[in-house]
């Protein structure tokens, strides 16, 4: 009885070094893209702790960025069973709502993720697409105001929607003025070339409606 009394916290400690090497594998996995091997990460996570969310929403997540929108889906509910109170997770699922055009019970969640954490960033400029999407514009746009107060991160994505925004409401200026302060914040961030090409293709219709271009 001594010995294993013994074992139990050299167990532990074993246990909970793996976890952390497969969290940290995961994460640059996901980083460079990688969401298959992601995924089989996380499946071995959830089988040390079949009951820790967290592990549920970061799988359904990658599901989701590998266009898995069923498994993503399911793994986003069983993660908000387990904790009803993981914003991440609300704001996750609203996504694969909006990816199958299901806008309203995307904003629906995206309303929970907020009401859970109102510093959610990602939650607001998401809802504020969503809103976007629905020719909300006024909505759309208090989405992105607010989410510029709440903190300093994402600001070229909240720039570059909300120039959007105004782009399609049909407040040029402004939208002009926007694309430029996002492209001004992405060009110091080349992991994100492919927002800059798209952010700098919003700008180029307002500038030259014919022009087509290759970034």
């Amino acid at each position: 009885m001594k010995s294993d009394l013994n074992q139990q916290p050299q167990l532990k400690t074993a246990s909970s070094a793996l976890e952390q090497q497969l969290k940290n594998c995961v994460k640059a996995k996901a980083n460079k893209g990688d969401y298959v091997v992601a995924i089989s990460l996380l499946d071995q996570l959830i089988a040390l702790r079949p009951d820790h969310a967290v592990n549920y929403n970061n799988r359904g997540l990658m599901y989701f960025l590998n266009n898995q929108i069923i498994e993503a889906f399911c793994d986003l509910s069983l993660a908000l069973e387990i904790n009803p109170h993981l914003d991440s997770a609300y704001n996750n699922r609203a996504n694969c709502y909006a990816a199958q055009g299901d806008l309203g019970e995307a904003i629906a969640d995206y309303d929970l993720a907020l009401d859970l954490n109102p510093a959610n960033l990602r939650a607001w400029i998401n809802q504020g697409i969503a809103f976007r999407e629905l020719e909300m514009y006024e909505l759309g746009l208090e989405n992105f105001d607010i989410a510029l107060l709440v903190g300093d991160a994402l600001q070229e994505r909240i720039y570059a929607e909300r120039g959007r925004t105004q782009h399609l409401r049909g407040d040029w200026n402004c939208a002009i003025s926007d694309y430029q302060t996002a492209l001004n914040i992405l060009i110091n961030k080349p992991r994100e070339i492919n927002y800059f090409c798209k952010v700098q293709s919003w700008l180029n219709q307002l500038l030259n409606p014919l022009m087509i271009t290759d970034c």
